[in-house]
């Protein structure tokens, strides 16, 4: 997990200079300088930026943060096409999952994937997360309904993975 920073403030590609990685989580944000995370009280962005010269190389975000007896929220990711199959995301999945559980203090994490999607499919499934179902024609992208794969991790499997590690 040494490839990625904890969610500094990264330096924004060339396209998009004058910006933040966190320009792009589209909302009214709050940063707190010391992580670089934009939270909310029902969302969070987590800009993911290389250890070496801290490029962007993409973004997790949590949304539809329930708290009471949920403690649950939605977990949504892009990574920039240039710099994948090189372990970031893995590396930026595992320090969200932290963010999740212990800062914002979740018992359940769940990510929808796109069945074709099988680049995401393996960063859930490395990340440790369950299949839990299917959920036909669960969002639009693009003006098409879209199936997804419902997939979560609860806090208790999370941290016996890390015991395995």
């Amino acid at each position: 997990m040494n490839s990625v920073n904890p969610f500094s403030r990264c330096q924004p590609p060339a396209a998009q200079v004058g910006e933040t990685a966190a320009d792009s989580c589209n909302f009214e944000e709050s940063i707190d300088p010391g992580e670089g995370c934009v939270v909310q009280p029902e969302q969070a962005c987590l800009p993911v930026c290389r250890r070496e010269d801290d490029a962007p190389v993409g973004v997790f975000n949590f949304s539809e943060i329930v708290r009471g007896a949920f403690r649950s929220a939605y977990l949504g990711y892009y990574g920039f096409a240039e710099l994948a199959g090189r372990g970031y995301m893995s590396d930026g999945l595992s320090l969200a999952l932290q963010v999740g559980f212990r800062s914002l203090r979740l018992h359940r994490i769940e990510a929808n994937v796109q069945p074709a999607n099988t680049p995401s499919i393996t960063l859930v499934r490395r990340g440790g997360f369950t299949r839990e179902g299917y959920s036909r024609r669960y969002v639009k992208i693009a003006g098409r309904w879209r199936d997804h794969e419902r997939w979560a991790l609860l806090v208790e499997d999370w941290k016996a993975g890390r015991k395995t590690v």
